[in-house]
């Protein structure tokens, strides 16, 4: 496992096993960030932008493809390389599956037909292919880039959950296009709801009603909740509660604040309330998670 720090980010590399790896990509600075690895056409590779966007460059400059934020995009070449050259925008985040052609084909050799370019006719050719990151597939993505585990178990904890990931992709129900909302072809609203998004995790701490944030976004109640649900798999408040307890422990982690201090930060008025809240969500209190980290 490889992990490289660039400015305000950080780069790791995990190898799941021999032709099989993935990339953690994060750029949490104001500016854009270059990314490039070399990788041979003997790769297929899945790339999910969890936060922000990035452009994948190919052909020394001469073409570009964008990936936005809860989109995905595919690659695979047998006929010309495709290293990576990505640039990141500010306050990204990317995760990359990369494996063998043969590797791939092996995990789905029983099913070969099922996936359209594992197809002879397909074999030489190149696909591309960008889709919309599913609220599941969401889910296991946060899980890749935010868990915290002991150093022993972290491989086998992302070899899982990769494997998760891709079979999520290819889980193309019967009902697949009926299950995706038409509320997620408006671009307009989908626009809106990122912002919601983007308003309860600025004021987490006083967050809005859902009747101010549906006025404020210009969404109706109903098309908020419905929305929100759909694009990132949990309600509102829901979602602000993980968010809250995901950015509640990092801060402890930082070793720079106090409990007290983390649980008004995150909105709690009484360390009592946080305290409570942060054992729903990890089982354990702020307290002992921190004891846990300085035994581990």
């Amino acid at each position: 496992m490889e992990e490289e720090n660039i400015a305000q980010g950080s780069f790791e590399e995990v190898l799941i096993e021999d032709g099989f790896y993935v990339l953690k990509i994060q750029n949490d600075s104001i500016y854009n960030q270059t990314v490039t690895r070399e990788i041979d056409s003997s790769f297929i590779q899945f790339h999910f932008c969890l936060k922000g966007g990035a452009k994948f460059i190919f052909n020394e400059g001469r073409y570009a493809l964008e990936v936005s934020e809860d989109n995905s995009l595919l690659l695979y070449n047998t006929q010309v390389d495709l290293p990576l050259n990505l640039v990141l925008n500010a306050n990204s985040w990317m995760v990359s599956i990369v494996m063998t052609i043969r590797k791939f084909h092996s995990l789905f050799s029983k099913e070969a037909d099922y996936i359209p370019f594992l197809s002879s006719d397909n074999k030489d050719k190149k696909y591309y292919s960008q889709e919309a990151v599913s609220p599941a597939i969401a889910v296991v993505l946060s899980q890749v880039m935010n868990y915290n585990l002991h150093r022993s178990i972290k491989e086998l904890y992302i070899k899982g959950k990769v494997y998760e990931l891709i079979s999520l992709y290819f889980n193309k129900s019967q009902d697949a296009d009926v299950e995706q909302c038409p509320f997620l072809v408006d671009e307009d609203n989908v626009k809106r709801i990122r912002n919601a998004k983007e308003i309860i995790i600025s004021r987490m701490a006083e967050p809005p009603s859902l009747q101010d944030l549906s006025e404020e976004i210009g969404l109706s109640l109903k098309k908020l909740k419905e929305g929100f649900k759909q694009i990132y798999g949990d309600s509102v408040y829901s979602f602000l509660f993980d968010y809250k307890m995901e950015y509640a422990r990092k801060m402890l982690e930082s070793g720079k604040h106090n409990v007290n201090e983390v649980g008004l930060k995150v909105g709690y008025s009484t360390s009592s309330h946080f305290i409570a809240a942060f054992k729903k969500k990890y089982s354990t209190t702020p307290k002992k998670y921190l004891m846990s980290l300085a035994n581990g």
